[in-house]
């Protein structure tokens, strides 16, 4: 099962983060890494992710968090055929 863990930040939202870290998997996988079955799992479920979440809703539940200091990650994964993501505060 593919999963992936997104921390956020009041300079990057999930978003932004998620993005990033699609274009970084997405260029290691044209770099050369194109057999690893773990890596494009990880950027279908980033692109998944992209497009199917409401990021202003996920903005909305992180930002109260992180303007109080704490730590918040995204957990995705799949559940099933679903999409699926906890927040995790600390």
């Amino acid at each position: 099962m593919c999963s992936m863990e997104l921390v956020p930040s009041l300079s990057h939202c999930i978003e932004t983060v998620a993005k990033e870290a699609y274009w970084n998997l997405a260029n290691k996988y044209m770099e050369g890494e194109a057999g690893d079955k773990e890596l494009a799992g990880q950027i279908e479920l980033l692109k998944a992710f992209l497009e199917r979440m409401d990021f202003r809703k996920l903005r909305s539940e992180s930002e109260k968090y992180l303007i109080q200091g704490k730590t918040v990650k995204f957990m995705i994964y799949w559940q099933g055929d679903n999409l699926s993501y906890d927040m995790v505060v600390s």
